[in-house]
């Protein structure tokens, strides 16, 4: 197996970072990387060619990985090809041959590795074996053309989205949508980027998202949902970004909407999943449970948003950038103020220590100097430790961050030894069932929720057993009654 060096890493890390690849799967980027480097050393393969990217596709298809792993490793090796690009113009066609033999004696590489890919050297080999033998001489350009599907004609292919990946960021920004929207976007134009072989994106057509979104329902049997989230995704691309409208994509194939209805916990379960609790995750999930949050909306509140004098919670910017308020169950307000008073004093020892502030979303900042220092604006559930900025490398405080509260729900849901798939949107759901339970007008537990349509809150109807009379009667006999 051939190591990659740590400058090929380095840059190759940084690549994924400019193209929004999430950071959880940079891992995993790499070790496509590492092995279609190794492939193309084993094989004798133009590495940084198009040529040698079906075979080692075809490599992962006969080792069983599935087509979510295939899709992932094409990504990866197309993302290497646009950076094989920028370093030799020109010359993606032949194998990224290696450095002068004065370069590699410096460098202390083997001369066995003077046709391996730059920044690649091989691992020392045990006693008895022998290295593998150097590569063939690469073949002229025009000796074997890169293969490309007939339903595709001639058309170029391997060109570099960077342009309209940064695009894409500005626009999601401009319209102050979410981190998590970025990054979904961004996903989805990764993933058309590869199934398009890097096609120019000005060449771009509705008949690619069609065949793509065809894809997603056929060969990946995606969700409708997500079916949905990547037409959304492409859909504003082609707007914003391209500069053109999506123009209508027929005959593409649904993926099937199946009816869903949400898990609910009864009382007793959720008084069982609180008693498994630990602070500050019992104060959190009390309040998913007693105002319906979502789990993002709890740990977004500062200490402003508590109203006790008139008894209600705000939730600003929730989903869709929608404020609304609920009200502070009397069960939690003891609490939520001794939550507050703690806050206090970890404020003023943050001050002492010379703190930054929080942080503040959009330019709020800029337009109050102090206001990340001033206690109103602080974190309900701060993060333990302090978050050190690397541009000015002063301390900031970032809120509780919600892998945590999920690891410690799941944690709890298994002691408490529930059988039921519970997350932390389950007590949301809960929190309407039972509310729809106890004969509350829907409309109230919609304006509860935030929704913006009553469709969505319908769904719960499903989930609470109906007590209505089914037998048909005149409100006449009702008043005789």
């Amino acid at each position: 197996m051939l190591s990659v060096s740590p400058a090929l890493q380095a840059r190759f890390e940084t690549l994924l970072r400019k193209r929004g690849v999430p950071n959880a799967a940079h891992s995993a980027f790499k070790k496509w990387l590492r092995f279609y480097l190794d492939f193309c050393h084993k094989y004798q393969l133009p590495c940084g060619s198009q040529s040698s990217i079906a075979p080692f596709l075809k490599k992962l298809q006969d080792k069983k990985q599935s087509e979510a792993q295939r899709q992932q490793a094409a990504q990866a090796v197309a993302l290497f090809l646009d950076m094989a690009q920028v370093d030799r113009p020109g010359e993606v066609a032949q194998p990224l041959g290696g450095e002068a033999p004065e370069a590699q004696a410096v460098s202390g590489l083997p001369a066995s590795s003077a046709r391996s890919p730059v920044g690649v050297s091989v691992a020392a080999m045990p006693p008895g074996v022998q290295e593998p033998p150097p590569l063939a001489p690469p073949p002229p350009p025009t000796a074997q053309p890169s293969p490309v599907p007939a339903n595709q004609g001639q058309r170029r292919t391997g060109i570099s989205w960077k342009a309209e990946f940064d695009r894409l960021a500005e626009e999601i920004r401009l319209r102050h949508y979410s981190p998590r929207t970025l990054r979904t976007y961004q996903q989805w134009l990764a993933k058309l980027q590869t199934f398009t072989r890097s096609k120019p994106p000005a060449e771009l057509t509705p008949e690619d998202v069609k065949e793509f979104l065809t894809q997603l329902a056929v060969a990946r049997r995606v969700s409708a949902s997500t079916q949905n989230q990547a037409f959304n995704a492409l859909l504003f691309f082609f707007r914003h970004v391209l500069g053109r409208e999506f123009g209508k994509v027929e005959g593409v194939v649904r993926a099937k909407r199946r009816p869903y209805i949400p898990v609910v916990l009864s009382r007793e379960e959720i008084q069982a999943v609180l008693a498994h609790l630990q602070p500050p995750f019992a104060l959190v999930v009390k309040l998913l449970y007693g105002c319906g949050l979502r789990l993002f909306e709890c740990l977004r509140l500062r200490v402003q948003d508590l109203n006790f004098d008139a008894g209600v919670l705000t939730v600003h910017d929730g989903k869709g950038q929608r404020d609304r308020t609920v009200p502070i169950p009397e069960a939690v307000r003891t609490g939520l103020l001794a939550q507050v008073e703690s806050l206090r004093s970890l404020h003023q020892q943050d001050l002492a220590r010379g703190y930054g502030g929080v942080f503040l979303v959009h330019a709020l900042e800029r337009k109050y100097r102090n206001a990340a220092r001033e206690f109103v604006w602080q974190w309900l559930f701060p993060a333990k430790y302090l978050t050190q900025v690397p541009e000015s490398g002063e301390y900031r405080r970032y809120h509780l961050h919600e892998s945590h509260v999920q690891r410690a729900i799941k944690e709890a849901v298994g002691r408490a030894r529930i059988g039921k798939r519970a997350s932390a949107h389950t007590f949301r759901h809960s929190f309407a069932s039972h509310l729809l339970q106890a004969n509350f007008d829907i409309r109230t537990i919609q304006q509860l929720l935030g929704h913006s349509d009553l469709r969505t809150t319908m769904i719960y109807t499903h989930t609470v057993k109906s007590t209505t009379i089914k037998e048909a009667k005149s409100p006449l006999d009702l008043w005789q009654g």
